[in-house]
Order: C-alpha cells, then structure tokens, then sequence
C-alpha cells in the first residue's frame, strides 16, 4: 500500500506519464504518481466484465470511494486508494468526475461522430490535464489554456489507440477518413492555442502538460493521409521516448 507500487504500474503500463513525473518537481511527484496510477485503474475498470452492468458497478466502487474520500472518509487499505488518500487527502473527491467520464465505455458502443469523441476526450483527458496541472500550480485562470493542451494531446492517443479501438467495436461507427482529418485539425488546433498561451501557465506545471512524444508527427502523418489511423499507427522505439522526455527534463519545454 505504497507509493511505490503506484510507480511501477506507471512505469509498466503508462512510460510516457512515469517519464513525465520524473521530471516534475519533487514535492509533485507524489501527487503525479497517485493520480496518474488512479488513472490506469478507472480506465480499466469499465472493460474487467464484458456484461455492461457489471462494468458499471465496477465503475461505481471507484466513484463511491473517491466521493467518500472527498468527505473526509480515509479509503479501505489498497494499493492505488491508500497512497492517493496520503497525497490528496480530502481533495480526492475532486476527481470524481474521472471516474465518471469512463461510463461511457460501459456501453461498449462506437462513436458516431467526431463532436463525440470531442466530448469524450475533453471529460477523460481534460479532466486529467487540469487535476494534474491545477495540482502543479496552474491558476484557475488557465482552465481553458490546460482545455486547449489537454484537447490536442487527447486527441493524439486517441487516434494512436484507434486501431485497437476499431477492433474492440469501440473505435468509429464507419471508418471514414473525413472524421481522421476533422480529429487531426480540432488537435492540432488546441496545441497550437495552447503554445501561444504558455507563458501564462508556471513552469512547474510542465510535466502535467506534456503530450507525450512525438505528437506533432503523429498529427502530420494522419492529416496527409500517410497514415490510416484506422489501421495502423506510428511506432515509438525507446530512444524517441527517451529524447522527447529528456528534452522536457532539460527544458521544461512542453509545447512544440
């Protein structure tokens, strides 16, 4: 029940995040490490039963707890609530609305329009993006520039989780390339709104609003039609991984 284990499932299952944590100030990191492990965890959740009303119960225990957890109520010993509950303390319970972004892959149903995916990216990646960035001292003020970040960065693993996603029946009703590009502009667009704006953000805030690696390219490579996100994606080798997150470490630089 520590935050060690949270750590090694991120370092598992989300590289990108863990890589992001360590270059983030060390007093945020526990902070990081416990939202992003909660993250995984929600995520997961809707797909541990095939029956859609089991998924959701399953969903239900995450939120419960969390909404009790915001009342001041310690959680049962485990291992992501326990050190969460030990970083957030009451706090936790303003992150309630993650849970309950994930209902929809309860209904195990594909989108049926870009504008969905919109929505769903903007309540599962955005609220991500501005409980970690809010937590790393980004004001109140700079919700919509976090929006724009957390937009375009969504939407970029979205599309680079799409081929699994077409094959789960959880990807885009038709396969049609128009909506490729409609997602790549609508990303390309929130990153750009948010570089202009980066200055008003603190630095300390940079690992919260790194997008991962490589997604300017990502972008470019679906929007020309080199790419049918349908089917395949672009491959990340280690050493990419490691030059984009050393570049944040060196930098602070999370926008392009």
């Amino acid at each position: 029940m520590t935050i060690d284990a949270c750590s090694e499932m991120l370092r598992q299952q989300d590289p990108d995040r863990f890589g992001a944590v360590l270059a983030a100030e060390q007093a945020d990191r526990p902070a990081l490490v416990t939202l992003y492990a909660l993250n995984l965890e929600i995520a997961r959740a809707p797909f541990q039963s095939a029956e859609p009303m089991l998924a959701e119960m399953r969903l239900q225990w995450w939120v419960d707890r969390l909404a009790e957890m915001g009342q001041g109520t310690a959680p049962p010993l485990h291992d992501v609530l326990t050190p969460l509950w030990e970083a957030w303390g009451a706090q936790a319970g303003t992150l309630v609305d993650l849970a309950e972004a994930r209902r929809r892959d309860c209904e195990r149903e594909p989108f049926r329009s870009t504008s969905e995916v919109v929505d769903y990216v903007d309540t599962t990646a955005g609220g991500l993006v501005w409980a970690a960035a809010h937590r790393c001292g980004a004001p109140e003020g700079t919700r919509e520039i976090v929006a724009h970040q957390a937009r375009g960065a969504g939407i970029a693993a979205w599309l680079r989780a799409l081929p699994q996603l077409q094959a789960m029946g959880l990807g885009m009703d038709r396969p049609d390339p128009e909506h490729l590009k409609d997602l790549t502009a609508l990303a390309r667009e929130g990153l750009r709104m948010a570089a202009r704006q980066h200055r008003k953000l603190p630095a300390r805030a940079a690992a919260a609003l790194y997008p991962g690696p490589r997604v300017p390219r990502l972008l470019s490579e679906i929007a020309s039609g080199r790419v049918d996100a349908y089917a395949e994606t672009i491959a990340l080798t280690p050493f990419q991984r490691r030059a984009s997150l050393a570049r944040l470490a060196m930098t602070g630089r999370w926008w392009r």
